[in-house]
Formats: C-alpha cells, sequence, structure tokens
C-alpha cells in the first residue's frame, strides 16, 4: 500500500509523467518515420493547405 501512496506526492510523479509522456512522443515519432511509405505519405499531406488555397484562387480567376 505503501507503493501506491508514492504516487500522490507531486516530487514523484513529475518525473514519472515526463518519462511516460517523452517514450509516447519517441513511440509516435518511430511509428511515424519509420516505415518509408508512411513518411512520405505524411511529407506529401504537409502541402493540402497551400494547395487548397492555390485550387480556390485559380478558380475564381478563370
Amino acid at each position: 500500500m505503501e507503493f501506491l501512496l508514492w504516487f500522490t506526492k507531486f516530487e514523484n510523479t513529475k518525473p514519472l509523467s515526463l518519462v511516460i509522456f517523452f517514450t509516447m512522443f519517441c513511440v509516435v515519432l518511430v511509428y511515424l518515420y519509420g516505415n518509408k511509405h508512411r513518411s512520405q505519405t505524411l511529407e506529401a499531406y504537409k502541402n493540402i493547405p497551400l494547395d487548397d488555397d492555390v485550387i480556390e484562387l485559380g478558380n475564381k480567376k478563370s
């Protein structure tokens, strides 16, 4: 039961939560950029907002 009381102190849970969130962040990065096909798809998606603006401006000028 004393182990559960360890989690009630912020000086103990802050470093633990930092380690957990940093680990999850690294796992997400490896998942996204680990596969070459997924990485290329993700890089292609970065221009979607800009492509929408070009299409709208192109239609208005025509």
